[in-house]
């Protein structure tokens, strides 16, 4: 099992920054990536970013430029990933939801955080 706690959600105005972070503990050996994605009421939940336990990243193309995201595993039990958003636009609106992906052998696993919410006002 693996726990996921996102914090650093909040109200901001356009153009402004906000840096999200989760928190990963438990079975964080089994992770070989983690990330970030979004979803608005009525819409699928989307990808932001990830990253691989190798460090590389895969980024939406409406966040390129903008956000950045790291991790931070050099800690025995505890992971961080880390999500950087800058010049944020209302479109960002959203609840932002951590996300870890890994394998137990040859059975993949998956967790989500509870999410924080993100609010950009015009």
């Amino acid at each position: 099992q693996v726990q996921l706690v996102e914090s650093g959600g909040g109200l901001v105005q356009a153009g402004g920054s906000l840096r999200l972070s989760c928190a990963a503990s438990g079975n964080i050996f089994t992770i070989n990536s983690m990330g970030w994605y979004r979803q608005v009421p009525g819409k699928p939940r989307e990808l932001v970013a990830t990253i691989a336990r190798d460090s590389s990243t895969n980024y939406a193309d409406s966040v390129k430029g903008r956000f950045a995201i790291s991790r931070d595993n050099a800690k025995n039990t505890v992971a961080t990933v880390a999500l950087q958003m800058d010049n944020l636009k209302p479109e960002d609106t959203a609840v932002y939801y951590c996300n870890s992906r890994g394998a137990v052998g040859f059975v993949p696993v998956e967790y989500w955080g509870k999410g924080t919410l993100v609010t950009v006002s015009s």
